[in-house]
């Protein structure tokens, strides 16, 4: 964390200092805003969360309910949510508070017995194969409890305006603020009070039944299983041995797939219900719990469950859609104003821990290029590309749920091999992960994979993995990727050819041409009362060790004056091997040519291009056709 730049702080340095629309910012909802975000789940907090890093847009967020969520459905956190929570700067608080899953056992039928259930296999989780953070549990509320702190603090000091529904909107052509929405006190003096915000373009983040995707003519396209179960967080007494681990049960009464909570008490239970009759119209959601209980202690024999409080329970059917379009623009002759994020846009089953991540990363995804369209560093076109980055996203995640929940709801003589969900949960464990997301050449803001053999543990389209380096100034290992925070700056990320320390290598030249020359990005993109970073976070990563890098020798644009104080920046320097460790450096680990590479890094972490530290004239073709020219 870096502060002290703009002078002495002695509070809490999270904190950013207020700026643009978060100086005195209003109490009442505005007449006219350039963002306004509808409901406050995951995808709007977060959302909240990226845009107060731009105090020139004037963004407010609208919620039905009168205050935060007191108890949150969804309570999976994957790896690459864990990553995201780094980059907006509470990833450690929120795993010291989690349940960490560790393992995942898988219980079936005694053969001995096959009315008693044994445990079959025992699997580490995947998180630390592939990542170096992990997977959790813990309330959602609590997550948008963090985002919503992450709002308030930024520098735009967003806060939800609790207690205003949504009712429609009409875009009208050719303004500035075309979008006319129309909201709702529920509650207080003003309840029943209608009236209308103007908005520049707005953000439906309302949920399964959203509002928003009604008021544009989208609709889901997809249908439900007959397949149904019953969901409860409670507090019990059990001689169950596995209880404090995440456990899918397979019995000859049914499925239970079991997830340990925060706090070392709490568990989440999903038991399998069976089989929907065609015509059972839903009936199956009355299910009592009194009943899902019973089920529960059926599939779990001999083992026996005392449940003695109950924080939540619900039944649902398992449903598989995807929203025709995630924005507005229904037949393409136009740019988008309103868009679609979350379970607005895709709803599935809830086992796969899914919805709440790829609801965050629709979030992450949309909020930077509203910012850099609305502050005038890109074009309006930007934001057609989120419909055609994460519509593919929410699509493949709908055909992985539908494969988990088929194998998840078998019965006993449906499965030839025990080990097969053992197996699969493994080899999925990229997807779940959130790591096999990939934006491709045409569809999304990402250049071609012509130089992808230059760094070939950075693929193009997919998020920035991160490794450990060590910072030249002081001699620190850190993970490179977690100095990237989610303030909406692209990345630029030099690794130094051999001879990178030389005044003349190709090193020095690429960064003399950022520097100074009127084509580079750096020059082309960044307002001239700015910090020279404030648009680009350029950092350099040397091949040799920490001991032979001299920070003052190192090209300017690493080392640029930050602040009001014009105060050199000395974190942006990296040596390539950890000094303290004996582990293989960067370069090895992630494929990196010898002969130097640069990878660009978009502000919601995915790498965007690779190119040769000479290939100056794609750099700039690259970021010509996404972001606008100043002056």
């Amino acid at each position: 964390m870096q502060f002290h730049h703009h002078g002495y702080v002695s509070a809490d340095p999270r904190v950013q200092p207020a700026a643009g629309t978060g100086i005195d910012r209003p109490a009442e909802l505005p007449d006219e805003v350039d963002v306004l975000i509808v409901g406050s789940g995951p995808a709007g907090m977060l959302l909240a969360a990226q845009l107060s890093q731009y105090p020139g847009v004037l963004t407010r967020i609208i919620e039905r309910r009168d205050g935060r969520l007191a108890l949150g459905q969804a309570d999976g956190i994957q790896p690459r949510s864990v990553e995201t929570f780094q980059a907006f700067g509470f990833a450690e608080r929120i795993i010291a508070e989690a349940y960490n899953i560790g393992w995942m056992n898988f219980w079936g039928p005694d053969p001995e017995n096959p009315a008693r259930i044994v445990r079959r296999s025992r699997t580490a989780d995947y998180a630390y194969d592939i990542s170096e953070f992990p997977h959790l549990i813990v309330n959602q509320a609590r997550v948008l409890d963090y985002f919503a702190e992450a709002a308030a603090h930024g520098p735009a000091r967003i806060a939800p305006d609790y207690g205003i529904e949504f009712v429609g909107l009409t875009v009208h052509e050719g303004e500035d603020r075309p979008v006319e929405v129309r909201v709702r006190h529920v509650g207080g003096e003003r309840a029943g009070e209608e009236r209308t915000v103007r908005a520049a373009y707005v953000v439906g983040c309302d949920g399964a039944r959203s509002g928003v995707r009604a008021a544009i003519g989208r609709v889901h396209v997809g249908d439900i299983s007959q397949h149904a179960w019953g969901v409860m967080d409670v507090l019990v007494e059990t001689d169950f041995p596995d209880w404090r681990i995440k456990c899918a049960i397979n019995a000859e009464a049914g499925n239970i797939l079991h997830i340990p909570r925060e706090g070392g008490y709490l568990s989440r239970i999903y038991v399998d219900l069976g089989a929907v009759a065609d015509d059972d119209d839903h009936r199956v959601r009355q299910t009592p719990v009194e009943e899902i209980i019973r089920r529960a202690n059926e599939i779990l024999h001999p083992y026996t469950l005392d449940v003695k409080s109950i924080a939540w329970h619900s039944v649902y059917e398992v449903g598989h859609r995807v929203t025709d379009g995630f924005d507005d623009a229904l037949d393409g002759g136009r740019q988008p104003r309103v868009f679609l994020t979350g379970d607005a846009c895709h709803t599935h089953s809830a086992k796969a821990g899914q919805g709440m991540n790829v609801s965050m990363q629709d979030g992450f995804n949309l909020g930077w290029k509203l910012g850099s369209v609305l502050t005038g560093l890109s074009p309006a076109s930007l934001l057609s590309t989120y419909t055609s980055e994460r519509r593919p996203v929410a699509q493949q995640l709908i055909e992985f749920d539908k494969e988990w929940s088929t194998l998840m709801a078998r019965k006993p003589e449906e499965i030839s091999d025990p080990a097969d969900l053992a197996t699969y949960y493994l080899a999925t464990a990229e997807f779940p992960s959130g790591f096999m997301t990939t934006y491709a050449e045409g569809t999304g803001v990402v250049a071609g994979t012509a130089h992808q053999h230059l760094a070939t543990g950075f693929p193009v389209g997919k998020r920035f993995k991160s490794a450990p380096v060590t910072l030249a100034a002081d001699g620190n290992v850190v993970h490179l990727g977690h100095h990237a925070s989610a303030d909406g700056r692209w990345r630029l990320y030099a690794f130094a050819d051999r001879d990178g320390l030389a005044d003349d290598s190709p090193l020095a030249r690429f960064a003399a041409w950022l520097a100074d020359d009127p084509d580079s990005p750096v020059r082309r993109h960044t307002p001239a009362d700015a910090d020279i970073d404030a648009v680009f976070d350029a950092k350099v990563i040397y091949q040799q060790g920490f001991d032979d890098i001299d920070v003052t020798r190192a090209p300017a644009v690493f080392r640029p004056h930050s602040g009001a104080l014009a105060l050199t920046d000395w974190e942006k320097v990296f040596a390539a091997a950890p000094h303290r460790w004996n582990e293989t450096d960067i370069f090895e680990a992630r494929g990196l040519s010898r002969d130097g590479v640069v990878v660009v890094v978009r502000p919601d972490q995915y790498v965007a291009a690779v190119l040769p530290l000479d290939a100056t004239d794609e750099l700039t073709d690259f970021f010509a056709r996404w972001m606008l020219p100043v002056g």
